[in-house]
């Protein structure tokens, strides 16, 4: 079904809901969360599974980034390419949350919160090899697999945007 024609199938229930949530939010519009500290600390994580689609081989990516320890933005989607290697997919998602990191540190900066981030933000990987690779400037018969549109994650390190660990 089309979104249209699920615009169009409203009833009941659907008004119900609608109410619902109304009255959650008039309840709730005093509540805000705090991300309290002296100094704002950005940390990603980021994750992949190796080819986890059965039908077209391609692997999932997804991160999580917090904010003073508090959950802020999170995504899993499924890598746009086909990878032959767990790094090569574990690398492409730390391109990706490294992008997200920059972003968010500039949009941070931009809003002129203070305190604002000055450390490089700390991108957690849990595989050696990203690891290796994301500080490495040149590159080597281990990495020509890697497309290079992914290695900005390199670009990014050695500028002192991101940390990886």
């Amino acid at each position: 079904m089309g979104e249209a024609s699920y615009i169009l199938g409203t009833g009941e229930t659907h008004w119900s809901a609608v109410k619902i949530i109304l009255k959650y939010l008039k309840r709730t519009k005093d509540m805000f969360l705090i991300y309290g500290s002296e100094e704002l600390i950005l940390e990603g994580y980021s994750d992949a599974s190796f080819q986890s689609d059965d039908d077209d081989a391609k692997s999932q990516s997804s991160f999580v980034f917090k904010l003073n320890g508090g959950a802020v933005a999170w995504k899993s989607s499924k890598q746009a390419t086909t990878v032959d290697f767990t790094v090569e997919a574990e690398y492409i998602s730390a391109s990706e949350v490294a992008k997200e990191a920059v972003w968010m540190k500039n949009y941070i900066q931009e809003l002129g919160v203070v305190p604002s981030i000055v450390e490089p933000i700390v991108i957690f990987c849990d595989n050696n090899g990203v690891i290796a690779q994301a500080k490495e400037l040149r590159s080597h018969h281990r990495s020509t697999h890697i497309l290079r549109r992914y290695h900005r994650l390199r670009e990014m390190v050695s500028r002192g945007d991101v940390r990886i660990d």
